[in-house]
């Protein structure tokens, strides 16, 4: 029986396998009394970024602005800084110009395989809330899971830490092995919803499991709760799942016009980008456009097979790591389009969005494996490399001149 996991304790202490994918809070403390705080000191102005280099074979100018240890993701906050996490363990704020940085958390997770600390989001009300949502890996008894997690990003500008971190949610069950936990985190466009890809952990079969949360898109209340109403409760599921039949979802994101769409990781072949839609079964282990490693057949998607077939698919792989829908100006032509990362293609790949369809766009070799791909408040497009156990580039991208 699925029990839920309130606020559970995390300590804060302190890539290859499929298609090319990576080989708790502290409970609540009472406050002193709190001096009166001293002036909030401006963020220093970032240092002008430096012009890009043109790439060959692309549109683009690329600067690289930092390196991290094995980045896996990023976000902006409204300063322009960034918050960027490391597959050990470690958030870090960093400045605009990437000239600085400081280590606001370090999160225990465990980092073997594909493990480690994941994403990272804002909170819909960040402005006023301060909050951050975030996702690792970590082992308890009988195995290891995804977790979701929050904290408050608390102090002074320049000397803020990430406090008052919970737990919110933990996949089930937990199993062995170190690959495909996702742990993708996308709120509704309205804030009233979470979503959290929670991958079948290379166990194939979780993914069409009513009892478990494995393989399957879920839809929480931002505290980590089931959303009330998720149509798949009524069919003997747990209550938070919104779909089901995934393999490992590594990017999640919302169109201007409300649309979630979801790339995954197929097995030999059979990448997917997905319009995710509420109660629908995703086909996985039982149908893809790939096949298994062992070189035995699965059947590919069919029209009228009971399965919701994905948009778009590639065979050979991209190994799609990150998914952004952009929004910006300094590339109109690219406006309303999703871009992802490419593991193991070393690529950035374009997909054309109309409605509720998508078709290929482009595909540019960046000669890196790319990790996370974001878009900056300039417009810019904003790429981490896969650093594996070394390290990672953030590169901006911007037009060529």
């Amino acid at each position: 029986m699925f029990h839920r996991l309130a606020f559970a304790a995390i300590a804060l202490t302190a890539a290859a396998a499929c298609n090319g994918e990576d080989s708790a809070a502290t409970q609540p403390v009472a406050e002193a009394p709190v001096a009166p705080a001293p002036a909030i000191t401006p963020t220093p102005a970032p240092s002008p970024l430096p012009a890009g280099t043109p790439v060959a074979g692309t549109p683009f100018a690329s600067a690289a602005i930092a390196d991290f240890d094995a980045p896996w993701a990023m976000t902006f906050l409204p300063d322009r800084r960034m918050l960027v996490t490391e597959k050990a363990g470690q958030m870090l704020l960093v400045a605009a110009d990437g000239a600085a940085r400081r280590t606001i958390a370090t999160v225990a997770v465990d980092s073997a395989g594909q493990g480690g600390l994941m994403d990272v989001v804002l909170a819909p009300d960040f402005a006023t809330s301060k909050r951050v949502y975030f996702s690792y890996s970590a082992a308890g008894q009988g195995g290891k899971g995804v977790v979701l997690a929050r904290g408050t990003l608390s102090g002074v500008t320049g000397d803020e830490q990430l406090t008052g971190i919970e737990t919110l949610y933990r996949a089930t069950p937990l199993v062995t092995g170190d690959g495909h936990y996702s742990g993708r985190i996308a709120f509704s466009p309205d804030g009233q919803y979470l979503f959290f890809t929670n991958g079948e952990r290379q166990k194939f079969t979780p993914a069409q499991d009513k009892s478990g949360s494995l393989g399957k898109v879920l839809r929480l209340t931002p505290d980590g709760k089931p959303a009330a109403n998720n149509p798949l409760a009524a069919q003997g599921f747990l209550p938070e799942v919104w779909s089901y039949g995934h393999r490992n979802l590594l990017g999640i994101a919302f169109d201007p016009a409300g649309n979630l769409w979801e790339q995954e990781m197929g097995p030999k072949g059979g990448d997917e980008v997905n319009l995710i839609l509420p109660s629908r079964n995703y086909g996985w282990p039982n149908v893809s456009n790939g096949s298994n490693y062992d070189g035995t057949d699965i059947p590919d998607h069919a029209p009228g097979d009971g399965y919701e077939a994905p948009k778009v698919w590639w065979n050979p792989v991209i190994s799609p790591g990150g998914l952004m829908i952009y929004s910006g100006d300094l590339f109109p032509q690219f406006k309303g389009d999703a871009f992802i990362g490419g593991l193991s293609s070393q690529s950035l790949v374009r997909v054309d969005l109309n409605g509720t369809n998508a078709s290929k766009g482009d595909q540019w070799p960046l000669d890196a494996r790319i990790r996370e791909v974001e878009q900056g408040p300039d417009g810019a497009i904003y790429v981490l490399e896969d650093g594996g156990s070394s390290r990672g580039r953030l590169l901006r991208l911007t037009p060529m001149a």
